[in-house]
């Protein structure tokens, strides 16, 4: 696996997601996930471990989305734990993500959950 720039903040996670993606680099967005993370993608399904996460994004980054960035919301902190999250550019409801510190103090997504679907939609 190619060397890849490590999160040093939770914050910093967003940032590369969006610059992986953008590159179409799907290694690159797995490479932000822990090795067990579960993400809440598609909508109302879950896609757990790294490889999983790795062969969506191959299947999403296909189409060639742009992503732009969106402004962190306050992270929310509690020792090697902490809670992220963006407001989504369309307005509708938040992303957010719980990270942890690696032992080498980089972070990493545990859980993802991309997008909160409105019950009964």
């Amino acid at each position: 696996m190619p060397e890849y720039e490590k999160a040093m903040r939770p914050e910093d996670i967003t940032r590369l997601f969006v610059e992986r993606s953008n590159a179409g680099d799907a290694a690159g967005v797995a490479a932000l996930y822990e090795e067990d993370a579960v993400l809440a993608y598609p909508p109302g399904e879950r896609t757990v471990g790294r490889e999983a996460i790795r062969a969506l994004w191959e299947k999403v980054l296909a189409n060639r989305p742009r992503f732009a960035p969106e402004p962190p919301l306050p992270t929310l902190a509690s020792g090697d734990i902490a809670l992220t999250s963006t407001p989504p550019s369309d307005g509708a409801g938040a992303r957010a993500q719980v990270v942890r510190r690696q032992p080498d103090g980089s972070w990493l997504r545990v859980l993802d959950q991309p997008e909160f679907v409105t019950p009964g939609s």
